[in-house]
C-alpha cells in the first residue's frame, strides 16, 4: 500500500456575493476524487483544499468552478472579475510576469480590480432586461395586450436563460437546490399559468438583486484592500552612497532605503540613522506620532512626520506587518463563529423543507379541498423564491467579516469569528503583569553589593548572565550596564530558568540572575540582606539576586510603572461587568503595590504552570480572556476561552493568541469585548431580518395577498438589507465608552 500525501493547492476565485456562492463552490469541489478539506473564503476570494497526487488535475476544478459562474486562476495569476452571467470562454486566467507574481502584493490579492456595476455582465443584464421589460410595457399600453404578451415572454426568457444555465450546471454537480434552480421553476411556472409580466419583473428583479449584492460584497472588500494601499508602490534604496527609485515590493532584507519627511515606510525595517516623529496609525491605529531614533523598528505604511530616516530592512514586502494583519483578517474567515456554523446546517434543511411546502401549497388545496389549480401554483411557485436562504446564510459572516475590518484598523485582531462570539461573552479578564499592566521597560533604581563586591562586578556579571535575552528585566539590567560603560563579562551555556530567572556560564564559572525565592534555596542571598529586600518590595519594585556559587554578589533592584491607561482600562471593564485579575511571577509586594494603585486583585509568586490551574479554575466560573505578552504566558493563553497578546506587530503577537492588540493600549481590551459584542447584537438584527421578512411574506403569500414580485423582492431585498446592516460594523467605533 502507497503512503500518499496530499497538497495544499490554492486559487483566487472572483464573482462571488454572497455565501450561497461559496456553498456551490465547495459542494461542487469536494465531490472530485481526491479532493479534501475544502475552504472558501469569501471576503478574500480564496479556494484552499488538499489534493492527493495523480487523483484530479487542479485544471479540473478551475473548470467545475467556471462551470458555476466564477472567475478562478491559481495563486500569483490574476484571476478576472468574472461575473455569473459571463460565457465560459471569458474565464481564462490573465498571466502575468514573473516578477509580479514574486511579489507580495499581487500574491496576496490577484485579481482585476473592481469594476462599476454597470461595467459588469450582471449590471448588463439588469440594463438589458429592463430595457425589454419597459418595451413590453409600453407595446402593451400602445397595441393590443396579445402582443404584449410576447414582449414579456421574450423579456422573461433572455433574462432566465443564463440563470437556467447556472442551474442546469449546480444540478449536474449534485445541487438541486439553489436559487438558480427555484428561480428558474419559478419563472417557467409563472409563463406557464399565464402570468407573463410578473415572470418578466421578477426575473429583473433578481437581476438587480444581484447585482446590488455584488456591489454591498465589493464594499466589505474594500477595508481589507485598502490595508494593502498603505504601502507605498516605491522605495528610495541606497546603493553606494546613491539612492534610486525601486518598487517596493523589489526590496530585499538588509537593503538600505530613506525615507523622506511625508513619504511612507515602504519596508518594516530598523532605524540606522536619524531621529523623527512616526505617524503609525495605519498599523496600530494610534494617531500621535511617536518619537523613533537609531536602533528603533518601523513598520511599512507608517508615515514619517519629521526629519529623514535611514532604515535597514528586517522583513521581505510580502512578510511585512501590514501582510500578515491582512493575512490574519482573511485567514479568520475560516475560523467560523458556532453561530454561523449552526445556521449553515440550518440552511441544509432549511431549503429541501421550503421546496416541500412549496410543492404541498400547489398539490394538496386542489386535491383535497378542489380548489383552483392556477391560483395555488402560483402561490407555490412565489413561496419557492421566498424561501431562498440567502440573507439569512450571509447574516453571519457579513457581520463578522465588517467586524474584522474595524477592528484591524483600530489596532484589533481576531483570529475568526470563533474568537469573536467567545469574546462577546466574556466575563473575566485576566492580565499579565510586566509588559501588559506595566510598561515593560522597568529601571535599575537600586545596586546593593554584597560584601567585597563594587557596583561595577555586580552589573558586569548580571549583564554577562542577562546577554542576548528579550525579557524587560534582563533589558533593564543590560541598560544600566551599558549607561555606566561597565564591561560585560563573556557568557555561555545561557539558558531561562521559567518564572525564577536565568543561568549562564559567565567567565568560566556558573552565575545566576534570580528570583530572591530561588536564590534563598541554592544559597544566593546573604541573611543579611532580607530585610533589605523587603523593603525594597514594599515600595513596589522587583528585585532580583546575583550570585556565584555560594556566594552571593549582591540585589539589583528595579520599577516598572503602570501603564497611563491601565486604570481607566480596569474601570471601564467593571463598568461592562467584567471582573478583573493580575497574575504575575512577581513578588506579592510589588504585585501588590502594582494592584493597590489599579484597583484589582491579584495573585504573585505565580509560575507558568500555576497561572494554568489559576485559568482553569476562573474558566469553571464563566468566560475567560487573557492578557499577555504571547511569550512567557503562551500556555495559560491557550487555557483560556479567548488568548490576546500586547506586542505592535510582533511574530508572537500575531500567531500565538486568538487575538492581539497592536496599539500596547490596555484600554484596548475593553474595546475588544465592546466590537465582539457589538458584532453579536449585530449578528441577532441580522438573523431576525432574515428570518423575519420570511415568515411574513411566507403566510402572506399562502394567502394570496403577496405576490411573484413581492416574493423575489423580499428575497433580494433581505439579503441587501442584511449586509447593508452587518457595513454598519465598519463605522463602529469600539474605543468609545457607551
Amino acid at each position: 500500500m502507497t503512503n500518499e500525501t496530499t497538497q495544499r493547492r490554492e486559487w483566487t476565485v472572483t464573482g462571488m456575493d454572497c455565501a450561497a456562492c461559496t456553498t456551490k463552490v465547495v459542494r461542487a469541489v469536494e465531490r472530485m476524487p481526491g479532493v479534501s478539506d475544502v475552504r472558501v473564503a469569501l471576503m478574500a476570494e480564496r479556494l484552499t483544499l488538499d489534493l492527493m497526487p495523480d487523483s484530479t488535475p487542479p485544471e479540473a476544478i478551475e473548470g467545475i468552478v467556471r462551470k458555476l459562474g466564477f472567475g478562478i486562476a491559481p495563486k500569483g495569476q490574476l484571476a478576472p472579475r468574472k461575473k455569473a452571467f459571463v460565457l465560459p470562454d471569458a474565464g481564462s486566467p490573465v498571466r502575468i510576469s514573473g516578477e509580479q507574481a514574486t511579489s507580495g502584493t499581487v500574491q496576496h490579492a490577484a485579481v482585476l480590480p473592481e469594476r462599476a456595476w454597470h461595467q459588469t455582465a450582471k449590471g448588463r443584464l439588469v440594463a438589458l432586461t429592463g430595457t425589454l421589460l419597459g418595451l413590453a410595457w409600453m407595446v402593451a399600453l400602445l397595441t393590443s395586450s396579445q402582443v404584449g404578451y410576447w414582449g414579456f415572454v421574450a423579456a422573461c426568457l433572455i433574462g432566465v436563460a443564463p440563470v437556467a444555465k447556472r442551474a442546469f450546471d449546480a444540478l449536474r454537480m449534485g445541487q438541486p437546490f439553489t436559487i438558480e434552480g427555484l428561480m428558474t421553476i419559478a419563472a417557467g411556472g409563472a409563463l406557464l399559468i399565464g402570468a407573463e409580466e410578473e415572470a418578466a419583473l421578477v426575473v429583473f428583479l433578481f437581476a438587480v438583486g444581484e447585482v446590488l449584492e455584488g456591489v454591498a460584497a465589493g464594499k466589505a472588500r474594500q477595508g481589507i484592500r485598502a490595508l494593502a494601499d498603505l504601502v507605498p508602490k516605491t522605495a528610495l534604496l541606497e546603493e553606494a552612497g546613491q539612492a534610486r527609485t525601486v518598487p517596493a515590493d523589489s526590496l530585499e532584507i538588509g537593503q538600505v532605503v530613506l525615507v523622506r519627511p511625508g513619504d511612507r515606510v515602504p519596508a518594516d525595517g530598523a532605524i540606522i540613522e536619524g531621529t523623527s516623529g512616526v505617524d503609525e496609525s495605519p498599523v496600530t491605529g494610534e494617531s500621535v506620532p511617536r518619537t523613533r531614533g537609531v536602533g528603533d523598528a518601523v513598520f511599512a505604511g507608517s508615515i514619517n512626520t519629521q526629519a529623514a530616516l535611514r532604515l535597514r530592512v528586517t522583513r521581505a514586502p510580502s512578510d511585512n506587518t501590514i501582510a500578515r494583519i491582512i493575512r490574519l483578517v482573511e485567514d479568520a474567515e475560516e475560523a467560523r463563529a458556532p453561530t454561523e456554523r449552526f445556521i449553515d446546517r440550518f440552511s441544509r434543511i432549511y431549503m429541501p423543507a421550503i421546496v416541500a411546502l412549496s410543492a404541498s401549497v400547489i398539490v394538496v388545496p386542489p386535491l383535497a379541498f378542489g380548489q383552483d389549480w392556477t391560483t395555488w401554483i402560483y402561490r407555490g411557485l412565489a413561496l419557492l423564491l421566498i424561501g431562498c436562504p440567502c440573507a439569512l446564510v450571509i447574516s453571519v459572516p457579513a457581520s463578522i467579516a465588517s467586524a474584522l475590518s474595524a477592528g484591524a484598523r483600530r489596532g484589533l485582531l481576531m483570529k475568526g469569528g470563533a474568537v469573536i462570539e467567545a469574546a462577546a461573552g466574556v466575563t473575566h479578564v485576566v492580565f499579565d503583569k510586566t509588559g501588559t499592566l506595566t510598561q515593560g521597560a522597568p529601571i535599575v533604581t537600586d545596586l546593593v553589593t554584597a560584601p567585597g563586591v563594587d557596583e561595577a562586578e555586580l552589573l558586569s556579571v548580571a549583564a554577562g548572565v542577562e546577554a542576548g535575552s528579550s525579557h524587560p528585566l534582563a533589558l533593564a539590567i543590560l541598560r544600566r550596564a551599558k549607561a555606566t560603560a561597565v564591561i560585560v563579562l563573556d557568557a555561555r551555556d545561557a539558558r531561562a530558568l521559567p518564572g525564577r530567572g536565568a543561568q549562564a556560564m559567565v567567565s568560566g564559572a556558573p552565575a545566576w540572575v534570580t528570583s530572591p525565592a530561588h536564590a534563598t534555596e541554592i544559597g544566593g542571598i546573604d541573611a543579611s540582606t532580607l530585610d533589605r529586600i523587603a523593603a525594597l518590595e514594599a515600595a513596589g519594585k522587583t528585585v532580583v539576586a546575583v550570585f556565584r556559587t555560594n556566594r552571593p554578589l549582591g540585589l539589583i533592584a528595579m520599577r516598572d510603572e503602570p501603564r497611563s491607561d491601565a486604570a481607566a482600562a480596569i474601570g471601564q471593564l467593571a463598568a461592562m461587568g467584567v471582573g478583573c485579575t493580575m497574575l504575575t511571577g512577581d513578588n506579592p509586594r510589588t504585585a501588590a503595590a502594582i494592584a493597590a494603585g489599579l484597583d484589582l486583585d491579584f495573585r504573585a509568586g505565580m509560575m507558568p504552570e500555576d497561572k494554568l490551574a489559576a485559568i482553569r479554575v476562573m474558566k469553571r466560573q464563566g468566560r475567560v480572556m487573557m492578557i499577555g505578552d504571547g511569550i512567557n504566558d503562551a500556555p495559560a493563553l491557550k487555557e483560556a476561552h479567548v488568548g490576546i497578546a500586547m506586542g505592535s506587530g510582533t511574530d508572537v503577537a500575531l500567531e500565538t493568541a486568538d487575538g492581539a492588540i497592536l496599539r500596547d493600549r490596555i484600554t484596548d481590551a475593553p474595546a475588544l469585548i465592546r466590537l465582539s459584542r457589538a458584532t453579536m447584537g449585530n449578528i441577532r438584527q441580522n438573523v431576525t431580518l432574515a428570518l423575519g421578512l420570511k415568515a411574513v411574506f411566507l403566510v402572506t403569500t399562502v394567502f394570496g395577498v403577496t405576490g411573484l414580485w413581492i416574493a423575489i423582492l423580499a428575497d433580494t431585498g433581505a439579503t441587501v438589507l442584511v449586509t447593508l446592516n452587518a457595513l454598519r460594523l465598519l463605522a463602529f467605533d469600539p474605543t468609545r465608552e457607551d
